[in-house]
Order: C-alpha cells, then sequence, then structure tokens
C-alpha cells in the first residue's frame, strides 16, 4: 500500500467541517476534527485561515469567553456595517 499525504487546504477542510456540523462550531472541536483528518496546523496557521475566511465573507467568529471562540457560517441576508456607517 501506498502512502500519501492529504493535500486538503485547511481552508476548505473548515468549510467542509462547518457543513457537517450546520454552520455552527466551537474552536477547539473544530482544531480537534481537523487533527482527526490527519492535519496539524500550527496556531498561527489555524488563526490566518479563519481570519482569511472571515475577511472573504463565509464564516463569522466570535469570542464567547475569553479563550474560546464560536465559528458559524454567515447567512446571505445578513449584512454587516463597515466603520463609519451607522
Amino acid at each position: 500500500m501506498t502512502d500519501y499525504w492529504k493535500t486538503i487546504p485547511i481552508a476548505h477542510l473548515i468549510v467542509q467541517i462547518l457543513e457537517r456540523r450546520d454552520g455552527l462550531i466551537l474552536d477547539n472541536e473544530l482544531i480537534s476534527l481537523i487533527e482527526q483528518d490527519d492535519q496539524r496546523p500550527s496556531l498561527q496557521e489555524f488563526n490566518r485561515e479563519l481570519m482569511n475566511l472571515e475577511i472573504r465573507g463565509i464564516i463569522q467568529v466570535k469570542y464567547i469567553k475569553k479563550n474560546q471562540r464560536r465559528i458559524s457560517f454567515i447567512k446571505e441576508d445578513q449584512t454587516f456595517l463597515a466603520i463609519g456607517e451607522d
């Protein structure tokens, strides 16, 4: 049997996991599910991918406790105001 590496980008993996979890997950659960998929991103890589997905308008990350974040899909009818638009 041939050994090979999985080459699924972390961002795609995050989106797939969110789809399986109905669009809502906590960050520590997400990290453990990514690690179950034989990927071990550093905390810096994980945070960078979350930030990129949030900038692209795919997900929203909110702190619910000091060291815990809630990650969810942004709904189609959900909009955000830019600075100075309120």
